[in-house]
């Protein structure tokens, strides 16, 4: 897994196998866990995600500055839809990416998380 953090834009970008999709999935269903990530060397990568229960409503994506770690947490509605998200990118067979963006009435994102954007395991762009 590897996850790039664009100060610029406040977005994320997850990079991942479909295995690991899949366990960033059960985590966050779950509602905890801590996943580590790859890290270059003079990147903006971070250390990796860590996943926690919280009342909501909704889920709040948030970086941890101090450790670099992509922080998700939530209620459990909320984390459902993302788990869903996260395993229809997993199983997608084809490429493409999947940007998780709050807008105001967002049905399951809380105001103030960060953009995250999932690739697929198959590249960035649709085959089909």
């Amino acid at each position: 897994m590897r996850l790039v953090c664009d100060p610029v834009f406040s977005e994320v970008d997850l990079m991942a196998s479909a295995e690991e999709l899949s366990r960033l999935a059960d985590a966050v269903a779950d509602g905890e866990g801590v996943l580590s990530s790859a890290v270059s060397p003079g990147g903006n990568d971070l250390a990796g995600v860590e996943v926690k229960k919280t009342s909501g409503p909704g889920v709040v994506i948030r970086l941890d500055p101090e450790r670099q770690v992509l922080v998700i947490s939530g209620d459990s509605a909320g984390r459902a839809v993302l788990a869903d998200n996260l395993l229809g990118m997993a199983s997608a067979e084809d490429g493409g990416h999947l940007h998780v963006d709050y807008f105001p009435g967002h049905f399951y994102l809380a105001e103030g998380s960060l953009s995250l954007v999932i690739n697929s395991p198959h590249g960035g762009m649709p085959t089909h």
